[in-house]
């Protein structure tokens, strides 16, 4: 168990939390959510000793070990990935080098062969003769091969450091398992394989993250950051945003009477309980769904953005035929037909070539095997946009420089739609330049909305977004009646935006017309996938 005591902190003049009491208890695994800004990573460096708050207290029961995901991919660099996953266990591996530095003593004495006994004693309390196999299995488990167990950090590919961070946060049963955005960087397979290990996990497990299917999958709680407290809701995400949009809604319609209200909230948790009964969720595993009561459902203060996608106007018969084409001399021979409405998931297991895709498609206008409709206007937001902010000005002269006309020259007009983004006032007359990633991907989707193209198409748009946005364009995109080519590393977001799937190898493609999770689940099609790569 860790807790927390009348915990604050404040930098400057702004709370982020105002005497704080939370207990994390064994067994459960607890969803931290909160706006942008509201103090996440915050509360977790706190939790693990990183940063002291302006008062109260962290509690952690007697002899429990809490590990934690690091953020900081050079940090081990000098570390072979062997060693940096056993460095998880921090008391084991101290005991280990203690035990070497004194083997390697050329003047080893008596008094050093009663201390290595003692340490040989609490060696094997810990299980560290089997640590170098278990150490091993678990890089395995994660995708790091055999070969790279005793090479460098600094020599390996950031993908893979990702993984080996993992494993060293996951290494030797901790008590307590702190993480901050586990599924950044990691393949589906990779976050698949998480995700069921920390459905079986049996401590306590405290998370960041803006994965919304992840979040579904794992959390048995959801802990809420709102007005400097920090609230639990039992249940997963989903749970939590359905009730509180519930319960908004309810707290808009004051004249609506007692009982009314009551019985609605009983009948969605009837239904959401039915729902998870039915699924591998963690909710379902702990049959904490059965603990749910009306009494934990309030309104959240979130403020979503409004994204509305309109055309201009409607596609005709042809919208994007490609043939035969070449990128870069590694993919060869791509063929592709779009047809009207479709929702298009690209997906490669390596981003660079999805990325050249989308630049080819949309910039070389010579290419013979490249055909657009004539009816199609496009929108992209890629996936690296920091070139369309390299010059200093505010947002409405930003937004500003993609209108057609005087009418849409006005402020008023362009101000509507960074309002819609959650810029308003003064947040419109900011500079582009001191923009956040999260800020410019919402100015992004503001240009986007305003060009009005039939369409869309988004390398990784969910980058840098908070789960409020995401949620928000994920809906929109779900209405959105043109076309759209998505790539994202969000299972949700893949899985309810589109209805076909093309996957690009280097030895090939794979084009399927079907839902982004059967086709990830489907044994004929991983037969196929293996054969592209």
């Amino acid at each position: 168990m860790i807790s927390t005591t009348n915990l604050s902190v404040q930098f400057g003049k702004r709370v982020l939390f105002d005497e704080v009491n939370v207990t994390f208890k064994k067994g459960n695994c607890y969803g931290i959510i909160g706006a942008n800004g509201s103090g996440k990573s915050t509360f977790l460096k706190i939790l693990s000793g990183k940063i002291n708050p302006n008062s109260g207290n962290v509690f952690i029961e007697p002899n429990r070990r809490l590990s934690v995901l690091e953020q900081n991919q050079n940090e081990f660099d000098e570390h072979e990935t062997l060693k940096t996953t056993i460095m998880g266990n921090r008391a084991l591996f101290e005991i280990k080098k203690e035990m070497d530095d004194l083997y390697s003593k050329s003047d080893f004495n008596d008094d050093d062969g009663v201390r290595v006994g003692e340490l040989q004693n609490k060696f094997e309390e810990m299980d560290g003769w089997n640590a170098e196999s278990d150490a091993a299995s678990l890089l395995s488990q994660l995708g790091v091969s055999e070969d790279l167990h005793y090479t460098k950090m600094s020599e390996i590919e950031p993908k893979i450091k990702v993984r080996v961070l993992l494993a060293q946060a996951l290494f030797g049963n901790p008590d307590i398992l702190i993480m901050d955005e586990p599924t950044n960087n990691l393949d589906f397979e990779t976050i698949n394989w998480l995700q069921n290990f920390l459905i079986n996990y049996e401590n306590t497990v405290i998370v960041v993250s803006h994965d919304r299917h992840f979040l579904d999958s794992v959390c048995t709680h959801i802990s809420d950051i709102d007005f400097g407290k920090i609230s639990h809701y039992t249940g997963n995400y989903s749970f939590w945003y359905q009730s509180s949009q519930l319960a908004l809604k309810q707290k808009a319609q004051q004249n609506k009477k007692a009982e009314e209200k009551k019985k609605e909230l009983e009948d969605f948790i009837a239904r959401f309980s039915a729902n998870v009964a039915k699924s591998k969720q963690a909710t379902s595993r702990k049959k904490m769904i059965e603990k749910l009561n009306i009494e934990e459902i309030r309104p959240s203060s979130r403020r979503y953005p409004g994204i509305i996608f309109e055309k201009e106007r409607d596609s005709g018969d042809q919208i994007l035929t490609i043939e035969n084409l070449t990128i870069n001399d590694d993919i060869k021979n791509l063929n592709l037909i779009l047809n009207k409405e479709d929702k298009l998931v690209l997906f490669s297991k390596d981003s660079k070539i999805t990325s050249n895709f989308y630049h080819t498609i949309l910039n070389d206008n010579n290419h013979n095997s490249i055909k657009w409709g004539s009816t199609i206007s496009k929108s992209f937001i890629p996936n690296d946009n920091d070139s369309y902010f390299d010059k200093d000005m505010n947002l409405i002269d930003w937004l500003r420089q993609w209108t057609n006309d005087d009418e849409e020259r006005k402020e008023d007009y362009i101000r509507g739609f960074l309002g819609k983004m959650i810029f308003s006032g003064d947040e419109a007359l900011k500079s582009c330049k001191v923009l956040s990633g999260g800020e410019k991907v919402r100015c992004m989707l503001s240009k986007m909305m305003m060009e009005k193209s039939n369409f869309l198409l988004f390398d990784d748009p969910t980058n840098h977004l908070d789960l409020e946005t995401i949620t928000a364009l994920n809906n929109s995109l779900i209405k959105f009646k043109g076309n759209i080519v998505l790539t994202t590393q969000d299972f949700e977001f893949a899985n309810s935006v589109g209805n076909r799937v093309f996957e690009i190898g280097t030895k090939g493609y794979i084009d399927k017309l079907m839902k982004f999770g059967d086709y990830l689940n489907d044994p004929k099609v991983n037969e196929q996938r293996d054969l592209i790569y």
